[in-house]
């Protein structure tokens, strides 16, 4: 019986479901991690209409708040809490599970088999999700913008970036969801059974090249603020 086999029967034996297992669990967050990288890379292309100007920013912006006659961005917005909700449910009891596991640290830890990408997940996760938070109050509902206005956010987007703290702290955050994307996209290859010598140099770069990508053009945008090719 595989280590998976033995979860799942534990889980059962227990008298607990699917997601009662560790590789429960792991499917939630590979399943919820596909739904937030095809958010964050659709999000990057749409904000591209800011190097086009405030006219396509804002008719883009429109666009997305009268979808389905303005109840596609609520729905949009639910499928995205509902994943991030479950991805981290399933990260933070995934994590407590393996401490409980192991609740003395090893003398000497092992790192052979791991990244850094990896080991760093707990931490960039953290710095996310309070970037998630701080994202939404900056730039959807302006309680953390100085200048926010409803009607236009091609503004909301060029005033908020221009604020250095602001931009910094999205650049950090940029640079953490980079870490979380190479790791997670490493990890969903590995778990469709792409995990082979003869495969491993193309998931590498398939994973680094999809992160380089996002995370490159997101970066581009607090920059291009701040040095007057937005504004």
């Amino acid at each position: 019986m595989s280590v998976a086999e033995q979860s799942i029967a534990g889980a059962e034996a227990r008298g607990q479901g699917f997601l009662a297992s560790s590789v429960g669990r792991k499917v939630v967050m590979a399943a919820t991690g596909i739904v937030l990288f095809g958010f964050v890379t659709v999000h990057m292309i749409g904000n591209t209409q800011a190097y086009m100007g405030a006219e396509s920013f804002n008719a883009y912006a429109k666009f997305l708040h009268s979808m389905l006659h303005g109840g596609g961005i609520w729905i949009f917005r639910a499928v995205l809490l509902a994943a991030a909700g479950l991805h981290i449910w399933a990260a933070v009891s995934l994590t407590l599970d393996n401490q409980a596991a192991r609740p003395v640290g090893y003398r000497a830890q092992q790192s052979v088999a791991s990244t850094w990408a990896s080991r760093t997940m707990r931490w960039s996760g953290f710095i996310l999700a309070a970037f998630i938070v701080y994202h939404l109050l900056h730039l959807t509902t302006g309680q953390a913008h100085p200048s926010f206005d409803h009607s236009n956010p091609y503004a909301n987007f060029v005033n908020g970036f221009k604020v250095p703290a602001a931009s910094a702290f999205y650049i950090v955050a940029q640079l953490c969801l980079g870490l979380h994307m190479w790791h997670g996209v490493w990890s969903v290859t590995q778990s469709l059974g792409l995990a082979h010598p003869r495969y491993d140099g193309l998931r590498r770069g398939f994973a680094t090249g999809l992160t380089l990508l996002v995370v490159g053009v997101n970066i581009t945008y607090p920059i291009a603020v701040l040095t007057g090719v937005i504004h």
